[in-house]
């Protein structure tokens, strides 16, 4: 698998990166996680906008999710005149209720599901043409999921917005790649249920024993050093702090 960081700044851009976006790549398939704000044109420094095989939106949070309505208007309004075809979209129940009420005055109401074929996401495991997707619920304020992408004997998991729970620990266990939000700063924010800090994303890489931990969704307003380090202290592995366009091989 490739792993290509589209976006990785958290509740809004920063002046390095959009917010939340990933994509990965096996044996020709492209799957995109999440769509965050600035994602879409970040994207097409990497693929082109009809290169994508399936989007998993972790949850319907703006930072995640809101560039999906700007994809909506290059698949349905393609420049050669005709519609892309639907791809799948899987994502928290009521994924399309929530990106019709964002983009507001559609053409009709089902005009979404014509380039969106829309799959709503539950724990369990399911393909995306090569790759094997594990979901399972995770801590945040709204429904959303954590996924762990395996193909030819590689693991990615991604957290997707969480708090600390215990669905999150044994997703992770013994993954290749464990790209973490890292929101908060330990010591600092304490709101249950709503984000990680660097510590806590360390304390679940250390007891996962994975092989590598990338600090993801990291706020303008955070210091990701900070994090960085509270993660170092309790992690031994590998750890580093996403950046946009770069890239892991699996």
């Amino acid at each position: 698998m490739k792993l290509t960081v589209v976006g990785c700044s958290g509740s809004f851009p920063s002046t390095d990166s959009a917010c939340s976006s990933y994509l990965v790549e096996a044996d020709g398939h492209r799957v995109l996680l999440d769509m965050g704000n600035g994602a879409l044109g970040e994207l097409q420094r990497h693929v082109g906008l009809y290169d994508l095989d399936a989007v998993l939106l972790s949850h319907l949070h703006p930072d995640h999710c809101i560039d999906m309505c700007g994809y909506f208007v290059a698949r349905y309004y393609r420049h050669d005149g005709g519609r892309a075809g639907a791809i799948p979209v899987h994502g928290p129940e009521g994924t399309e209720k929530r990106l019709l009420t964002a983009y507001g005055d559609v053409p009709d109401e089902a005009c979404m599901s014509e380039v969106f074929d829309f799959r709503t996401l539950t724990p369990g495991t399911f393909q995306v043409g090569p790759l094997t997707v594990r979901t399972v619920r995770v801590s945040h304020p709204v429904e959303a999921f954590a996924f762990r992408v395996e193909h030819g004997g590689s693991s990615l998991v991604y957290s997707g917005d969480t708090g600390p729970c215990e669905a999150l620990d044994e997703l992770a266990r013994g993954a290749d790649l464990f790209l973490c939000e890292a929101s908060f700063t330990h010591g600092k924010e304490d709101i249950p249920g709503l984000h990680l800090n660097g510590r806590q994303a360390g304390e679940v890489a250390h007891a996962a024993g994975v092989g590598r931990l990338v600090l993801t969704h990291i706020p303008p307003w955070t210091d990701p050093l900070t994090n960085l380090r509270d993660a170092r202290a309790v992690y031994g592995g590998p750890a580093e702090l996403a950046r946009a366009g770069a890239v892991y091989e699996l």
